[in-house]
């Protein structure tokens, strides 16, 4: 009886689950995927080998890392980034999948076996193969799911909840990880006060930044940015005063694509120098949350944009251009300023370095118009949650693996040259054949810290782990490895992470205030009112309309839905502060 009320629950579930996401398109898809079948159960067998249907108790004195005197086996599934199939299996001989240094880790160390029922691609390979399983009703043990599964399955109460199970068992590296970046983190798993899955630690990332061509600077003698209004003066020589030297009128100032938003050539550094941030939800200052795109600074923001736009320095057709394109601008030395991650050197940077030996990047702090800091805006980001099947004798395992990796990898017990970045294997991220893959928002500042600590020591023998990994990078471009440009740019000496420090020492980061999942308008009308916003600024930017259609945009945002959302969004901040 007890199994039909679970298939049942699963029924219905999955008719919400073909409504909201797409399922039934997804299943007439001839998407290929890349599939082992490792045997998965039959609904009838729906609980792991060696198993039985009672939970370990929680007590006090709960082991974080303690292992299963009777093995177990549990039931997971996941996805196979090219990465890991072109890069990390060839260089790991041996190696595979469902047989690694990391699935040996949690047997010998933990006393669980890692079993999956199904691999596939990443992507819609992923999302698609989920959506077959969760309509089969035969649940894997353990399984990564979207926000908004993860709610539907909590409601369903097909999934376990975690809580009791993370104040005893999650240890103390692992709260304070999931810490780092405030309550969110974890609180974007509840559903009705519930913590019902994990997801990533590090869903805010670690600073946007201010990348420009110094080397243009330097040629047409400007100062470093101190403020926005130098950004401004910067972008109107880089397009008008020939930096590149070919005597013809082809440069612009700024990147930017039709997509307005992203982690390069976005435009939320631009933003935040007038105190604006879009495409994020906001405190408004009185305790309540509003979209950040719906404000004054944003049409400030916006017509500084559309002046530039009329004085030639944005692409005429940014509107038409998505990243790819954009970043052909960028390589073909075009382009003098880009806002977006630390990672910008690495992707697309670093293709202008290849085209152009004398392209010399350099990443600075964000600037303001007022001499007031500008926030660097951290958007939310969790796009999956490990969730556990209701009835799993042992729910305390999820955590336990997500224990393990980080103490592995970062712990003092731990052993990152072999389980995270191995040299023995030209450092591939072997992290990845872990099927739990938990990491410190704040990891990359904090390896720059420990390198910087040792350049001023003149002494780079005390470095370990990550901070090694990365300074062998760097000395292999200092002795001639040119496709290792990047590693500077980020963690040298005058690397971007000189001011992700200051970010994190001074609270320079503005993390979006929701961190729920999708609310049940969001679900419906979320993508009709991102499409409105960005073709509203677009044509602002371009002049296509005029800058009052601002206003407009606002009413309209909250006629075809925001008004619901807002509210939804608020109830969720009320109940999780």
């Amino acid at each position: 009886m007890k199994k039909n009320q679970s298939s049942s629950k699963a029924i219905l579930l999955l008719i919400s689950l073909m409504l909201t996401t797409g399922f039934i398109s997804a299943c007439s898809s001839n998407s290929p995927e890349k599939q082992t079948n490792t045997g998965a159960q039959s609904p009838a067998n729906n609980s792991s080998t060696g198993n039985n249907e009672t939970k370990e108790a929680v007590s006090g004195d709960a082991d974080p890392f303690g292992k299963y005197e009777t093995p177990l086996t549990i039931r997971f599934t996941r996805d196979v980034d090219n990465d890991t199939q072109d890069n990390i299996i060839p260089k790991t001989p041996g190696e595979t999948i469902e047989n690694n240094r990391w699935l040996k880790a949690f047997s010998e160390k933990l006393g669980i076996n890692v079993k999956y029922d199904w691999t596939v691609s990443s992507g819609d390979a992923y999302t698609q193969k989920m959506n077959v399983t969760l309509t089969s009703g035969d649940l894997p043990d353990m399984l990564r799911v979207t926000p908004a599964q993860m709610k539907q399955l909590a409601e369903a109460d097909l999934i376990e909840d975690l809580t009791p199970y993370w104040e005893q068992y999650a240890s103390d590296d692992l709260k304070e990880l999931y810490a780092e970046q405030g309550p969110a983190v974890l609180n974007s798993a509840a559903v009705n006060g519930k913590i019902v899955g994990l997801g990533k630690a590090d869903v805010y990332g670690d600073g946007v930044y201010l990348w420009i061509r110094k080397d243009w600077l330097d040629k047409l003698q400007l100062p470093e940015p101190t403020s926005l209004q130098d950004v401004l003066k910067i972008s109107e020589a880089f397009t008008t005063q020939d930096p590149d030297g070919n005597k013809l009128n082809d440069t612009y100032g700024l990147a930017l694509t039709k997509d307005l938003y992203g982690g390069a050539m976005g435009l939320e550094g631009f933003f935040a120098g007038y105190h604006a941030y879009p495409n994020m939800w906001i405190d408004d200052g009185s305790g309540n949350l509003v979209w950040g795109s719906t404000l004054p600074e944003v049409k400030e923001s916006l017509k500084a944009l559309s002046d530039m736009y009329k004085a030639g320095q944005l692409d005429k057709e940014f509107g038409v251009k998505d990243g790819g394109k954009v970043a052909e601008s960028i390589a073909a030395g075009k382009i003098g300023i880009d806002f977006g991650a630390q990672w910008n050197p690495m992707y697309p940077l670093i293709s202008n370095y290849q085209n152009d030996p004398n392209a010399n990047w350099v990443g600075y702090a964000l600037v303001s118009v007022d001499g007031k800091p500008a926030l660097s805006p951290q958007r939310f980001q969790a796009d999956s949650y490990w969730v556990v099947r209701k009835g799993f004798s042992n729910p305390e395992a999820l955590i336990k693996m997500f224990n393990l990796h980080v103490e592995l990898n970062w712990g003092k017990t731990g052993d990152f040259d072999y389980y995270y970045m191995p040299a023995a294997n030209d450092s591939v991220g072997v992290w990845k054949y872990s099927p739990v893959q938990p990491a410190s928002a704040f990891k990359n500042i904090r390896a720059f810290q420990e390198i910087e600590k040792a350049r001023k020591n003149n002494s780079f023998d005390s470095l370990t782990g990550e901070a090694l990994a990365i300074y062998r990078n760097i000395k292999a471009f200092e002795d001639g490895d040119v496709s290792q440009w990047g590693w500077p740019k980020i963690y040298g000496a005058e690397g971007v992470y000189r001011h992700g420090v200051n970010y994190m020492d001074n609270e320079r980061f503005k993390y979006e205030a929701f961190a729920g999942p999708p609310t049940e308008t969001m679900a419906e009308r979320k993508s009709t009112l991102e499409a409105l916003e960005k073709e509203t600024f677009v044509k602002i930017i371009m002049g296509a309309v005029p800058l009052d259609d601002f206003d407009k945009f606002v009413d309209n945002w909250y006629k075809v839905g925001g008004t619901d959302i807002t509210k939804e969004v608020n109830e969720w901040y009320a109940s999780n502060k």
